[in-house]
């Protein structure tokens, strides 16, 4: 069978050193141009491959699974209903496709423009129609620093937080793609006299998250086993879980998060599979409080990416935190098992985000929460500002890749801005 994570592999598609998108990535993706609709779309170096064009001269006829009608769509999801293996095949047919010893489409410039198109071409579209969002709080020092904040410092964690990967149910309606403004909300909030008052939060953040995608579905009742998890997930794409901390603050008892979350979550463009992240993978934190039977797991699930925030103020950038997604306690696989061993059923499509990742540096933690300790540390920016939370005009990059023997797997770009609303 093709290994197309090969680091020897090669492409006749030219790709930039320092690209997210070599022939190992292959992620999956939806794009637009002025003149082609929403499409599925797999992005090599600078370029963009049109999969309906591909499926239309007959390149995925050797596939076991029938993947037609499933490129030429505005959402991954019919491709995902395919399952995990149909993935898999038509990464495996794309990498052999653009290798570099292999002519079938090397030789056809006629067919090259059609397919390959230039990424400044393309309008890059949210990948995934969710009806299902749950948001984990998996990240342990993320759960301390919380904790320490409004808590109790030196019992910053809640007693259920080592035995179950806590979580709460989102809302989808609001889960936007990239370059999409983010509107400052407005809301209830306690004021520091003790009042109550209304109006636009002043403590807007972000939260840098990862989140799996599911490409099955099962049926009420039945539980997924932690070693049969990932049977059951496509892949991973970056998620910014907005949050207005002053209305969160407010509302946040004792029910869980509601307006200080549902204005708007934010997700990345390309679907970067576990096949592509198999290099990458890697034994997670000890847990050191053992786990019930239903929790345990028999393979690594953690995965080592590079994540990174930007502010981008005016034209000046700066790189406000550096963390990596192993920082997670609780694993996908834990966290799927867990959201179902009541029998809760899944759907093709689910959005199951991490929770906000940090490190134990103040450097990697992956929120302004964090970074400004609730406002009493502002973070300096390049161009001499200070920031405790975000204000108008800010735009928050997220940038996620895992980096190995020269060859970098990356998920592209995340990029809100921050607006008045």
């Amino acid at each position: 069978m093709r290994n197309a994570n090969d680091p020897l592999l090669k492409s006749w598609v030219k790709v930039p050193e320092d690209s997210d998108f070599p022939i190992q990535n292959l992620p999956f993706g939806i794009f637009k141009t002025n003149e082609l609709n929403p499409r599925a779309g797999i992005p090599v170096g600078d370029y963009i491959l049109d999969l309906e064009v591909l499926l239309e001269h007959s390149f995925f006829n050797s596939l076991k699974t029938d993947v037609k009608n499933t490129f030429n769509q505005p959402f991954l999801n019919p491709l995902l209903a395919k399952g995990r293996l149909a993935l898999s095949e038509v990464r495996n047919r794309i990498s052999e496709l653009l290798d570099i010893n292999n002519s079938e489409l090397q030789n056809r410039p006629d067919l090259i423009e059609k397919v390959l198109i230039s990424k400044n071409r393309i309008q890059e579209l949210k990948p995934i129609d969710s009806k299902n969002y749950t948001d984990f709080y998996s990240s342990e020092q993320h759960a301390r620093n919380v904790g320490s904040m409004f808590r109790d410092p030196d019992n910053a964690l809640l007693p259920n937080w080592k035995s179950l990967p806590v979580a709460y149910h989102g809302r989808t309606s609001s889960i936007v793609g990239t370059n999409v403004p983010i509107k400052r909300p407005k809301g209830q909030f306690k004021s520091k006299d003790g009042s109550i008052g209304f109006g636009l939060s002043q403590k807007l953040d972000f939260e840098f998250e990862m989140a799996f995608i599911t490409c099955s579905n099962t049926e009420l009742g039945e539980p997924i086993d932690t070693n049969l998890a990932e049977n059951h997930i496509a892949g991973l794409l970056m998620f910014n879980d907005w949050s207005a901390r002053d209305i969160q603050a407010w509302e946040y008892q004792p029910l869980g998060p509601f307006l200080g979350k549902n204005f708007a979550s934010s997700i990345s463009p390309w679907l970067v599979t576990l096949d592509a992240l198999e290099p990458f993978r890697i034994e997670g934190p000890k847990q050191k409080t053992e786990p019930l039977d239903y929790l345990k797991f028999q393979k690594p699930s953690h995965f080592d990416v590079q994540l990174e925030v930007i502010l981008r103020s005016g034209s000046s950038e700066t790189l406000i935190t550096k963390g990596n997604y192993k920082n997670l306690y609780w694993n996908i696989c834990q966290q799927l098992a867990h959201h179902t061993v009541n029998g809760c059923n899944i759907q093709v499509g689910d959005i199951y985000a991490s929770g906000t990742i940090s490190g134990k540096e103040p450097d990697s933690y992956g929120s302004m929460l964090e970074l400004s300790w609730n406002g009493e540390k502002p973070v300096v920016l390049n161009d001499g500002s200070e920031r405790t939370f975000l204000e108008d005009g800010d735009e928050i990059i997220f940038k996620a890749y895992a980096e190995q023997e020269g060859i970098r797997i990356g998920f592209g770009e995340l990029r809100n801005r921050a607006i008045s609303n």
